[in-house]
């Protein structure tokens, strides 16, 4: 039972913070770029090749965490439901070039990011 609710404690908190990355980054010049839903996949998986590592290697956090931050927070926090929603919407606007652009920087630019994150904190 503890479980469900440190992951619902995480995943209010992703859901939140996810909502304030969205909402600082409507202050930016308009873009046809989804910059938040961009900043977002990178800065969680960056942070959760941190916290993968200071829970499974380094033992830093306690097993627990992992429901916290690993399942809950960045579960709600990053947002590859909105970028496959968002890849598809700038496929239907005839935009097939930027789409296929966003497609390819975000996975590759997050995957390195977790992958860095791991190599850092290593």
């Amino acid at each position: 039972m503890l479980q469900y609710l440190l992951i619902a404690l995480g995943g209010a908190s992703g859901a939140l913070s996810r909502y304030g990355i969205g909402r600082l980054c409507q202050v930016l010049p308009a873009s046809q770029w989804p910059v938040a839903t961009f900043a977002v996949n990178v800065l969680g998986s960056a942070a959760i090749g941190v916290v993968y590592v200071l829970i499974t290697e380094r033992g830093t956090l306690h097993s627990d965490w992992r429901y916290v931050l690993m399942v809950g927070f960045f579960g709600a926090f990053t947002t590859f439901s909105t970028f496959s929603l968002e890849s598809v919407a700038l496929l239907e606007a005839g935009k097939p070039l930027l789409a296929l652009a966003y497609m390819l920087t975000t996975v590759t630019t997050c995957v390195l990011a977790c992958w860095l994150g791991i190599i850092a904190t290593r």
